[in-house]
């Protein structure tokens, strides 16, 4: 069945993505008429009498009763969702609860409705419309995918709706797509074992030579899947030659039945993959899949990192940004492969965008999608169907240029900087407010410190860099690495989940005495002023301590690696 709705979903993404360039060429009444029918909808709900939005018939008027708000704002009523209550923020039924970690520290639980998946699924559409054209100018095609995203829910609230990450939402609810789209059978994706998950994703993957696409969130999830290809080459070919299912993998046995049920031996594959295997000495996605024609992940901000890395494993492979979005919204779809720049989603959202000089500003002026200026920056705001109004994600963009009128925006950073081994957005907040209490602790003064990413493993160890004030000791640096590890996961939801089999453990490194100092030399040589130094406390860039003296470098029992 599925080779034959395949072409048809690809036939409807293009009817959606043609409908979509329509309307660029009237972004402003697209927008209108967007936020209207969103204010109509959800007038009478407590926010929305709140706000008088039933008086509401113009965008001035929009943003002169609504105020700029971030999630803190909007946590309480969220919570009172999750327990239950009805007609809050939005007049649907909340049928999940995107889970996801804010710039505060605390979970943020985002309401989803059928409404406001339906205007994702829309813009997903969009984009796969965008990359079957695309695919086509190059003379290649769409086809399946490889995809190892979790489906498994994290739990229900009190009140009875399902929470989980955006991606677990977004797959679950789509299931009939996914089914289309994945090269395996939709059970591939129900082990909550992540080695396990990936185990068999690349199992059933590779019984299939014309696979076309690989997928994931981030860039370095991608190499992860390389990485099993390569440790597990042997095995997999093995289960493949014999047509049976590792026993180590972590399965319940009815979800394991299900899936010996769906599989069978394949010897031919399995000795056209050992030939590769012997001549190459490893198995790469471009080795084992002669057909692949595209990647799937985020572009922008820190994905250059990674890129790097990418033609080992993929060759001349185009990297595909699908869709800009959060657990919050999608901001934007990308018209082309291997382009940073996506097309604002004016389908899928209302967006205002606050200029840098009003960054400061407490209700900062806003401009709209047809006045933002090329080469400048602006924080996005965003109002959907999930019931936040003007909504500050703290997500900082950089306008490319228009796709006729519709601006073309580029993810640049996060306000208050990000750091992620996997997927788990840690913040500076979350960094700070543990070596703060770290510090009263172990009675323990610090000259600075900056986490980063390791270079050599993926995912990567988190590097905890410290550098002690002159004479001050830490009598029992181990200790001190296993209560940071504990003080992150106590208030980082995101980094506690992902820990548990994701992120491996996080490594402590005691920079020599002056080592900030000559960081501080190093930013004054570029320019920055001394009155506006400021030491991020995370970074990204795995080279910002490059060349500093390590006196020591502590790891945890579980640490192997």
């Amino acid at each position: 069945m599925s080779n034959f709705v395949l072409p048809l979903m690809v036939a409807l993404a293009r009817r959606t993505k043609d409908n979509f360039v329509r309307k660029t060429y009237q972004t402003l009444a697209t927008q209108e008429q967007y936020l209207q029918q969103l204010l109509v909808a959800y007038q009478d709900t407590e926010l929305g009498q709140q706000y008088g939005l039933r008086e509401v018939k113009t965008i001035d008027q929009f943003r002169s009763r609504v105020p700029i708000l971030p999630y803190s704002s909007y946590e309480p009523f969220s919570e009172r969702i999750a327990q239950g209550e009805k007609n809050v923020l939005t007049a649907d039924p909340v049928v999940y609860l995107n889970l996801t970690s804010g710039s505060t520290g605390t979970k943020k639980l985002i309401p989803v409705t059928k409404r406001f998946q339906n205007s994702l699924r829309k813009a997903n559409l969009t984009s796969i419309g965008f990359l079957s054209d695309a695919l086509q100018a190059r003379k290649s095609r769409f086809g399946k995918m490889l995809l190892t995203n979790s489906v498994d829910l994290l739990g229900r609230t009190s009140g009875g709706i399902e929470y989980g990450p955006a991606s677990v939402g977004v797959i679950r609810m789509g299931k009939f797509l996914a089914e289309q789209l994945l090269a395996y059978p939709f059970e591939a994706l129900l082990p909550a074992d992540s080695l396990s998950r990936h185990y068999l994703c690349l199992l059933f993957a590779l019984c299939n030579p014309n696979l076309r696409g690989m997928a994931a969130n981030f860039p370095m999830l991608l190499l992860r899947m390389c990485s099993y290809l390569e440790k597990y080459g042997e095995e997999l070919i093995e289960d493949i030659e014999t047509g049976e299912l590792a026993t180590w993998l972590k399965l319940e046995p009815e979800l394991r039945v299900k899936l010996e049920r769906q599989w069978s031996p394949n010897p031919v594959r399995a000795a056209h993959l050992r030939a590769i295997l012997r001549a190459e000495g490893r198995l790469t996605p471009q080795t084992v899949w002669t057909h692949l024609s595209y990647l799937g992940t985020a572009r922008g901000g820190t994905s250059d990192f990674y890129f790097q890395r990418f033609s080992e494993y993929f060759g001349n492979t185009p990297v595909f940004g699908g869709a800009y979005s959060s657990a919050e919204g999608t901001f934007g779809v990308y018209p082309d492969v291997d382009t940073d720049g996506s097309v604002l989603a004016i389908e899928s959202g209302f967006f205002e965008f606050i200029p840098e000089e009003q960054w400061e500003v407490n209700q900062p002026r806003t401009v709209l999608a047809t006045e933002v200026e090329v080469g400048k920056r602006y924080r996005i705001l965003m109002t959907n169907y999930s019931g936040f109004y003007r909504y500050d994600i703290g997500d900082v963009i950089e306008v490319l240029g228009f796709y006729n009128q519709a601006p073309i925006v580029v993810f640049r950073y996060r306000t208050g900087g990000m750091l992620s081994s996997t997927t788990e957005k840690t913040t500076e907040f979350h960094v700070t407010r543990v070596i703060e209490a770290l510090q009263k602790e172990f009675h323990l003064s610090l000259t600075d410190f900056c986490i980063t990413l390791s270079e050599d493993v993926i995912p990567a160890h988190y590097l905890v860099n410290i550098e002690l004030s002159p004479y001050q000791s830490l009598t029992d640096p181990q200790a001190f690495l296993h209560r940071f590890d504990d003080r992150l996961k106590e208030i980082h939801t995101s980094y506690e989940v992902k820990r548990r089999d994701q992120v491996p453990s996080p490594r402590l490194r005691l920079l020599a005495p002056g080592s900030f100092a000559i960081l501080q030399q190093r930013q004054l040589q570029k320019g920055i002023p001394d009155s506006q130094l400021k030491f991020p406390h995370l970074s990204e860039d795995r080279q910002f301590l490059a060349g500093l003296q390590v006196d020591q470098e502590i790891r945890l029992p579980d640490d192997r690696g």
